[in-house]
Parts: structure tokens; sequence; C-alpha cells
């Protein structure tokens, strides 16, 4: 396989984590929310495939969070995927979305309940993975790597993830085994933009209007500042989950309710901020 021009356009810088043999694997599906952490995890990963000549066995895979992702975002995610030359497939949740599963539970998500991230992503990825294993058409079980843009600097949680190791929820005895990767787990947020303006590939406007983090707009699991910050980005979001806390009757974590997010984030409004003016940003604002 030629070298992407994407891939080849600079030496690879090397990752913090040891390089799986790549060749070893039937499928590469680098799980992309076009956010900072798997956009640097998909630069690491071309530049690896790439090396090892194995570039067509790699797939980037976004789980859609329907109108909770910031705005553009499967956009993002295509433009990120095609600097690579690698294809995108897009799998959302069948059922209801995330506020209505919240709202059937009657609770939000937590630290300790993190069912949005099984509910939203993991299920339509090992559907997907399902999917392409019967296309590769195999006589033997399929070998997939799964790659994830989990760093250790994000929480103890994910600082004791092993950078290499098999996944046994995703994997079973007669079709397929799967391996999950994390490449980017022993780099700092510093070295991850590093990689990222190296590499010359779009990053998403939520960051430069001051956001940490990518995934749903308003995420309970976010630190404070995110939140209100969110509240000033999208408001018309904002007070959908502020219904929704009224209507289950849990504030969306035990400390801090949307109304309390939503009147600092007021109180903290800049004279361009969205909550302003209660409009939401126009879409050229998260252009790339």
């Amino acid at each position: 396989m030629p070298s992407t021009p994407a891939a080849s356009r600079r030496p690879d810088p090397a990752p913090l984590t040891a390089t799986p043999d790549l060749a070893a694997y039937d499928a590469i599906i680098v799980n992309s929310s076009a956010g900072k952490d798997s956009q640097a995890a998909l630069d690491v990963v071309a530049h690896a495939a790439d090396h090892a000549q194995v570039m067509h066995r790699v797939i980037v895979l976004h789980a859609d969070l329907g109108n909770l992702e910031w705005p553009g975002v499967p956009q993002l995610a295509a433009v990120q995927a095609e600097n690579y030359g690698l294809p995108l497939v897009v799998r959302r949740r069948e059922q209801n979305g995330l506020l209505d599963l919240i709202r059937d539970r009657g609770r939000w998500p937590s630290s300790l309940a993190r069912y949005c991230t099984s509910a939203m992503k993991r299920q339509p990825s090992r559907r997907f993975m399902t999917q392409h294993v019967r296309q590769l058409g195999l006589d033997r079980p399929a070998r997939i790597l799964n790659v994830l843009g989990l760093r250790a600097e994000e929480s103890h949680h994910r600082a004791q993830h092993p950078t290499l190791g098999p996944d046994p929820g995703a994997s079973n005895l007669t079709r397929r085994h799967v391996d999950t990767w994390l490449p980017i787990h022993a780099l700092t947020t510093d070295q991850v933009w590093q990689r990222i303006h190296t590499s010359g590939v779009p990053h998403h406007s939520a960051y430069d209007h001051g956001m940490r983090r990518l995934s749903c707009s308003i995420c309970p699991l976010a630190a404070r500042a995110d939140i209100v910050r969110a509240c000033q980005l999208r408001p018309d979001l904002a007070h959908t989950y502020q219904q929704l806390e009224n209507t289950i009757g849990t504030p969306l974590r035990p400390r801090m309710s949307i109304r309390d997010a939503l009147a600092e984030a007021a109180a903290g409004a800049a004279p361009g901020d969205t909550i302003a003016g209660g409009r939401a940003l126009p879409a050229g604002t998260w252009s790339w």
C-alpha cells in the first residue's frame, strides 16, 4: 500500500506506548469522537499502520450522539479520517437517544454508572464488529484491534487501564477475538495538542471556544467549568436538560444542577456569548 499524503508528510513521532503487531490483526478499528484524544490516537495509528503496510485494514468508527454532540462533529470525523485516506463508518444507537434513556432510568450517568458510554458507544461499536467480521468471511475467528484515545492523565481509573490487552466483553469463541489498544495512554494534554498541531489535521473549534473536551456537549462527568461554558455556548440544549432535570427530579450532579450551571453561565457570560442573546452560535462559528 502506498503511503497516504497525511501519513507521509512527516516522520512519525514515536508513540509513548508499545505498538502491537498490526499485521497480526484482520481489522483495526479506531474509535473517533473527533475530539482531541481520538484525533491524536488516529494520528498514531495511521503512522504505525502505514509503516506496517496495513492501512487497508484500518477503519475509523464514529458513534453518533445525535443532537447532544457539538455541531459539525460527524462531518469533522469524516474530514479527519479522509486526511489519512481512511474510511469513516458512522453508527448510532438503534433505540431512543441518551436523553430518553436518562428519562427512562430516572437518573443521570455518573462515574459509578457510565451507562451512557455502554449504550451510546460500546454497543454500536460491537454491532459494527459483528457486521464487519461477517463481511470479512474468514474461516476462523477474526482478530480485531480496537483503538481508544483514553489517557492516564484524565483520571485515576483510566490510569489503571492496560495499554494493550484482550477485551472479553467484545470477544467470543467462534467469531472474533478483540484486543484493545490505548496508543496515547501516556501522553499529556500538551503532548496531544502538539501532535495535533504538527499533523496539520483540523480540530473542532469548540476547543477554541474554551471547552476542554468534546463528547456530549453537556456531560455530567465533565468539570464544572466545562459544564458552565457549554451552557453559554449551547443554551437551548441546557434548557432541554433543565426540563429533563425537573421531570426526573434529580440534579445533573449531586452538588450541581443545570439550573445552577445556567445561573453561573449567565453571571459570567461575555458580550459575545450565546447565552446573552439566547441564540445558538451561527453555523459558521463551528467551521474548521
